[in-house]
Parts: structure tokens; C-alpha cells; sequence
């Protein structure tokens, strides 16, 4: 517990401080600072991954329509992936943020999903616990 507590800490350090300055000279970062701002749901995605089918499925289940970003139907995909890394540590998809918060990827969407902190976040009230 103590270890995932230390390592939820240090994540979010690097969060903040990515956020902090990392961008100056950087347009995809600032692209990615400004559009997780911007939207309550935002997914970095590539539309061919089935986990990031898997964390929008999430979002459609639950009636919330994210801000989508296709890393691959852009010219411009690998840089934002690229800055997308910078911010959260991770160069993976899909890379999910609700309210400004990094959430994760797949399997930490669709964990948040099932123990009702994205119905928290989201400000949903969970209707029936046998269905999560």
C-alpha cells in the first residue's frame, strides 16, 4: 500500500511539474495542455487500438461524449504522442484525462469504471453496483 501510495505521489509530481514549465519552445505540449483544459474527457486514441476502443466504450457506456484526439489521423500524431509522453510518463494509448487529471490508460479507465471513481469524477450517480 505504502509503495503505490509513494508511486501515485511521484507520478503526480512529475504531472505538475511537467506542467510547469516543460513546454516554452514545445507547440504539441502547449496543443496538449490547452486541450486537456479545454474538455471535461479527453482520450489521446490511435482508432485502430482496440484498448483505446476499449477506454471510449467506457465513456459510451456511461452517455459521455469525450474530446478525442487520433494520434493517427493526424500529420502531427507522433509529436503529440510524443508530448502526451513528456506530460504523463507514458508514450502509450490511449491516455485518458477528465477535468485536467490524468486518469490513465485502458486498463486504469476501465478499473476506475468498475469501482465507481470515474462515475465520481464524472459527477454520475452509480445506480446499481451489480452492474459495474
Amino acid at each position: 500500500m505504502a509503495a503505490r501510495i509513494l508511486v501515485t505521489v511521484a507520478v503526480a509530481f512529475l504531472f505538475w511539474a511537467s506542467f510547469a514549465g516543460a513546454s516554452e519552445k514545445n507547440p504539441e505540449v502547449d496543443f496538449v495542455k490547452k486541450t486537456i483544459s479545454s474538455h471535461q474527457i479527453v482520450i489521446f486514441s490511435k482508432s485502430y487500438c482496440p484498448y483505446c476502443k476499449r477506454a471510449k466504450s467506457v465513456f459510451k457506456e456511461l452517455n459521455q461524449v469525450p474530446h478525442v484526439i487520433e494520434l493517427n489521423e493526424r500529420d502531427d500524431g507522433s509529436a503529440i504522442q510524443d508530448a502526451v509522453s513528456e506530460i504523463v510518463g507514458r508514450r502509450t494509448v490511449p491516455q485518458v484525462f477528465i477535468d485536467g487529471k490524468h486518469i490513465g490508460g485502458s486498463d486504469d479507465t476501465v478499473e476506475a469504471y468498475e469501482n465507481g471513481k470515474l462515475h465520481k469524477l464524472l459527477g454520475i450517480a452509480v445506480k446499481d453496483r451489480d452492474d459495474l
